[in-house]
C-alpha cells in the first residue's frame, strides 16, 4: 500500500516543478551565453567549432542550457521581476572583434539576406 505523504510529496514536486520550471519565456541567459561561446569559437576558429558541432559538444551544451533556462534562469527572471513590473529582462551578446566579415541580425532595420559585411 503507498503511503499518502508519498503521494503528497509527488504533487508537490510536480506543482513546484510546473509552477517554476514551466516558464519557457525568458532571457535565456546560459542558452543565449552559450550562443555567444559557439559564435567567438566560430569567429576564431571555424574549422575547431565545425568538428564541435559534429563531435557533438556544442548541441550537449545547449541541451543542459536549455534544461538550466527552463528550471532556474528563466523562472527567476519571470517569477521574481518580469511578471511584476510588466517589463521583460534583456540579454546583452558579447561583441567579438569579427576578423573576416560579419553578418546583421535579421531584426536590424536594412539587412539583407546571407548579406556579409567586409571590412
Amino acid at each position: 500500500m503507498r503511503s499518502p505523504f508519498r503521494a503528497v510529496l509527488v504533487l508537490a514536486a510536480l506543482a513546484t516543478t510546473t509552477t517554476l520550471g514551466g516558464c519557457l519565456a525568458g532571457p535565456h541567459q546560459v542558452r543565449r551565453t552559450v550562443d555567444d561561446m559557439d559564435q567567438r569559437q566560430y569567429v576564431d576558429t571555424p574549422r575547431l567549432n565545425g568538428v564541435l558541432w559534429i563531435v557533438p559538444l556544442w548541441p550537449a551544451l545547449w541541451a543542459s542550457a536549455f534544461v538550466c533556462d527552463f528550471l532556474v534562469t528563466d523562472p527567476y527572471a519571470f517569477w521574481f521581476g518580469d511578471m511584476w513590473d510588466g517589463r521583460g529582462t534583456g540579454f546583452e551578446h558579447s561583441q567579438p572583434e569579427w576578423t573576416d566579415g560579419r553578418m546583421q541580425s535579421l531584426m536590424l532595420d536594412n539587412t539583407r539576406w546571407t548579406r556579409v559585411v567586409h571590412r
